[in-house]
């Protein structure tokens, strides 16, 4: 999942490059988390908190769903 950006990435979408990689790698291989954190250069990325958050709940959501 993105952290350049605030925005939300649908689940759909996220399920899809899971889907995608899970034909490289076993589903149980794999994980979800985000990408390079969430201060990706030494003045951080334009996130506000609740966005940060906003992305960590949706990472739990899609994970609960594809892995259970």
């Amino acid at each position: 999942m993105t952290t350049k950006t605030g925005a939300l990435e649908s689940k759909d979408a996220i399920k899809r490059r899971i889907e995608e990689a899970a034909k490289f790698a076993d589903l149980d291989q794999l994980c979800l988390s985000p990408q390079c954190g969430f201060a990706s250069t030494e003045e951080g990325n334009t996130l506000a908190e609740e966005e940060q958050w906003a992305k960590l709940r949706m990472i739990v959501e899609v994970a609960n769903e594809v892995w259970g």
